[in-house]
């Protein structure tokens, strides 16, 4: 079986996808990873296929967030669905169909690219239509691979019940445009499957699942993997004092909030080594003000699968470091920062009664550093986190989906 996978060209959208990518090439199954030149790094560093897509300036605005007014460049440009009524989801919805309109400059090519390669499989991001398109062309069964909450999905459904209800209102359907650029060049008409596959891939436990009954779901346990490595030396051996992993950043341009109420990395970092810990983090020892104090480690990256093992506690912002951090068992106090699910997965750790949960808008180092040492100090906390850990260990690994995915890709194919 020939396998497509098509990613959106941000590390946090690719690495995700490299277990299953590996699952299904140790089968036996040929396996290539479409993406934005600039962002093959981390696909041919795992031992995959990469194949690179769009000119060396197409997509690279929406890949920087910093700069993609579509995305964070307002306030309130996020794309969350924090809650089941979303009150602000018409916003949203809109914003979100220009992010797949940003994608169309991959539609000729990875178009050739199926057509050419044949591929039985195409497993495509949430963002990448054109790669659904593609697949229809080419006669490939396709479905989504999430790597978050499915606010694509739930901004759909509820986009088509404000439609039903409007009858004729003045309100267009922002996504019928954006259909219309990648269609009409190929003389297609316009299904669901287009926009949410012919299943989805979803590696998130079912209880933090958004509520898309029209989805079909495949549940997948959620790999930890941040990239290779060298494993230093201290990683080999216990530590003396609690290891607590400072995870601020996500690999992304634009993606590190204020931590602390807007204080410095080094003020957050000199309030939280005041506790007895080990703490582990990112940053850049050499920048102005950046003073590292003792029992601190600093490092370029944090390869959380080589971390979390040996940690008591992780302090981060939300997102899919909740399920990294929950597959090894380890308490979490998040700092949620609203962009997609960050709220959502924060909400369902505490639910789980496996972490904290802090306010962002009141978070000082003051405040941050007295809960870390309550969350280190409460049994219960701990306790619970292991028994998430067990529950999620239950969910179909990336090798036990493959058989899944052959027998939906006989169904769905289209020869």
């Amino acid at each position: 079986m020939r396998v497509l996978f098509a990613v959106f060209p941000a590390t946090s959208h690719t690495l995700p996808v490299i277990p299953l990518a590996w699952a299904l090439q140790n089968a036996g199954h040929e396996v290539r990873i479409v993406t934005h030149p600039d962002s093959t790094g981390p696909v041919t560093r795992a031992g995959l296929a990469a194949v690179p897509v769009g000119g060396s300036t197409d997509l690279r605005e929406l890949a920087d967030f910093r700069h993609n007014p579509a995305l964070l460049g307002h306030a309130g440009g996020d794309l969350s669905v924090a809650s089941p009524d979303c009150p602000d989801w018409g916003p949203k919805w809109f914003r979100m169909t220009r992010v797949f309109a940003g994608m169309r400059p991959l539609l000729e090519e990875l178009t050739g690219i199926a057509v050419r390669w044949r591929p039985d499989l195409v497993l495509w991001d949430p963002f990448c239509l054109p790669a659904a398109v593609a697949a229809r062309l080419s006669g490939a069964a396709h479905a989504r691979v999430l790597w978050g909450r499915d606010n694509v999905a739930w901004l759909r459904q509820r986009s088509l019940r404000y439609l039903a209800q409007a009858q004729g209102g003045s309100w267009p359907d922002p996504l019928e445009e954006v259909m219309q650029q990648l269609l009409e060049p190929y003389g297609l008409t316009y299904e669901e499957e287009l926009l949410l596959g012919q299943w989805t891939i979803d590696p998130l436990p079912p209880g933090v699942r958004l509520p898309a009954p029209d989805v079909r779901y495949e549940s997948m346990r959620w790999a930890t993997y941040s990239g290779g490595g060298r494993v230093p030396d201290w990683l080999h051996s216990k530590p003396v004092r609690p290891r607590v992993c400072l995870a601020w950043e996500t690999g992304e341009p634009g993606a590190l909030p204020q931590p602390g109420a807007g204080a410095s990395l080094s003020e957050v970092l000199a309030s939280l080594a005041e506790l007895d810990v080990e703490l582990v983090s990112t940053g850049d020892p050499a920048a102005p003000g950046s003073d590292v104090p003792g029992r601190v480690r600093l490092l370029d990256r944090l390869p959380l699968n080589q971390l979390l093992p040996g940690c008591s506690a992780i302090v981060h912002r939300g997102g899919s470091a909740v399920f990294s951090a929950a597959a090894h068992g380890v308490p979490q106090l998040v700092v949620p920062t609203p962009f997609w699910d960050e709220e959502g997965t924060a909400g369902y750790l505490e639910h789980r009664n496996a972490g904290r949960v802090l306010d962002r808008a009141r978070c000082d180092p003051t405040t941050l550093r007295d809960a870390l040492s309550a969350l280190l100090a409460d049994h219960r906390i701990h306790q619970r986190a292991g028994f998430l850990r067990d529950e999620l260990a239950l969910l179909p690994g990336p090798s036990e989906l493959v058989p899944v995915l052959e027998r939906l890709t006989s169904l769905h194919q289209r020869i």
